[in-house]
């Protein structure tokens, strides 16, 4: 019993190590549950307006392109003011949103080029948000704690995927797309909740803010650069995450044209690749030892042989089933990426360092989204499963190799001595 009691406190030390961040926890718990349920209505919303999958994968790009031109600039506001403050204006940005989107819906009055404004509007609030929340963390929790901290967020963001998409799926066919607008809208309360009872005392704060003259983001762009412990890890990043983590674009023609299915089957289909995540997550939640470039290859690898897999599922059956390791690999790999570039930063870089990250994360999704969505839409959902998984063994094996050639002289001078 003690084994599993000293399990439990190591997969919650952060929670139990701040206030701050336990409120940020549940609030998040809250949003990102409706933030699934909007994801999940907006694909079937899209497709039902155009019975298109590169219309689909041009909202999710319209979506994440204010990221790609204006994330770095949000790294430079997130290092410069109140990062608490920021994120409450911009979860009241998603919120606004959510309910303008439920308004269309309900009347009626919705149109396809209405949805791609509304996604670019959200997009505009996640430039600023992501660098914002990720840099954030080491605030709330301090270094000791940030890779745990990283990975419960993570595993909130995909675990609510596995209750909201599946939800979705089926309120959408019970009750209307509507619904699901409304609720995300009313979610956001929880956040901006927790993030106004949040004391400031208590905050780790292991710098000043740099004035307007050094916040710049020419700066960041030269310390990344300039630091191969940054360069390395995001130039891998950039390639997996355009050719092969917009995966997610696939599951609806996957869901729909490959299996035959409807909003449910798209439900169940997320929600698998949630569980996996969410498992992913938590297994992260548990690692004691700083992330490695070895580890980050690893990750890329597994994540490409499990793309691969699944775009080899026979039956709905088995893609179910082949979401889960998928999900777990793609969960793996993106802490192991976020807490590589948190820890190798310094303090009053971080916010920059992060939006930077955003930009090759996020930012990458208005090329590859669009390219993966034509790739369904015209070879099938299978053909971009299988595209992105030889791209990402590939990059992984040749990021292996190199991580293996630059211990290799280190290790032999160890055996020398």
């Amino acid at each position: 019993m003690s084994r599993i009691s000293d399990e439990f406190r190591r997969t919650f030390s952060s929670v139990n190590a701040s206030r701050n961040f336990r409120l940020f926890f549940v609030g998040q718990l809250v949003s990102q549950t409706g933030t699934w349920f909007t994801a999940t209505a907006s694909a079937v919303l899209v497709l039902r307006l155009s019975n298109s999958g590169t219309a689909l994968g041009l909202s999710t790009a319209l979506l994440f392109l204010p990221v790609l031109l204006f994330g770095a600039i949000g790294g430079v506001l997130a290092d410069r003011f109140d990062k608490r403050r920021i994120l409450m204006l911009t979860q009241t940005a998603f919120a606004t949103v959510a309910l303008v989107e439920w308004s269309l819906v309900l009347t009626g009055s919705v149109r396809l080029w209405m949805v791609y404004l509304l996604s670019f509007a959200a997009g505009m609030a996640t430039a600023v948000d992501n660098p914002t929340r990720q840099s954030f963390y080491t605030e709330l929790v301090g270094e000791s704690n940030l890779t745990n901290a990283i990975s419960l967020n993570s595993s909130i963001f995909t675990g609510t995927r596995v209750f909201g998409s599946a939800l979705a799926g089926y309120l959408i066919h019970a009750a209307g797309l509507a619904s699901c607008f409304l609720i995300d809208g009313v979610s956001y309360l929880a956040i901006l909740v927790a993030l106004a009872s949040m004391r400031r005392s208590e905050m780790h704060l292991a710098h000043e803010r740099p004035g307007r003259q050094r916040a710049n983001l020419g700066e960041g762009l030269r310390y990344v650069w300039g630091s191969p412990a940054l360069r390395r890890p995001l130039i891998l990043m950039a390639v997996v995450f355009t050719m092969c983590f917009n995966f997610m674009v696939l599951v609806p023609l996957q869901a729909e044209r490959t299996f035959h299915g409807d909003a449910r089957t798209l439900g169940l289909l997320s929600a698998m690749a949630g569980v996996g995540m969410f498992l992913g997550a938590i297994a992260m939640a548990n690692r004691a030892t700083a992330p490695t470039g070895r580890r980050l290859a690893l990750f890329t690898t597994l994540f490409g042989v499990f793309l691969f897999t699944e775009g080899l599922a026979p039956t709905l059956a088995a893609a179910l089933l082949l979401m889960v390791p998928l999900g777990v690999a793609g969960m793996l790999f993106a802490i192991t990426a976020n807490s590589t570039l948190q820890l190798a930063s310094r303090p009053e870089m971080r916010g920059r360092v992060m939006a930077i990250y955003g930009v090759v994360f996020l930012g990458s999704t208005p090329i590859g989204s669009p390219l993966m969505g034509w790739i369904g839409e015209h070879v099938g959902s299978r053909a971009g499963f299988l595209v992105g998984g030889v791209v990402a063994v590939g990059v992984g094996l040749v990021a292996l190799a190199m991580a293996v050639r630059s211990t290799e002289p280190r290790a032999a001078m160890v055996a020398a001595d």
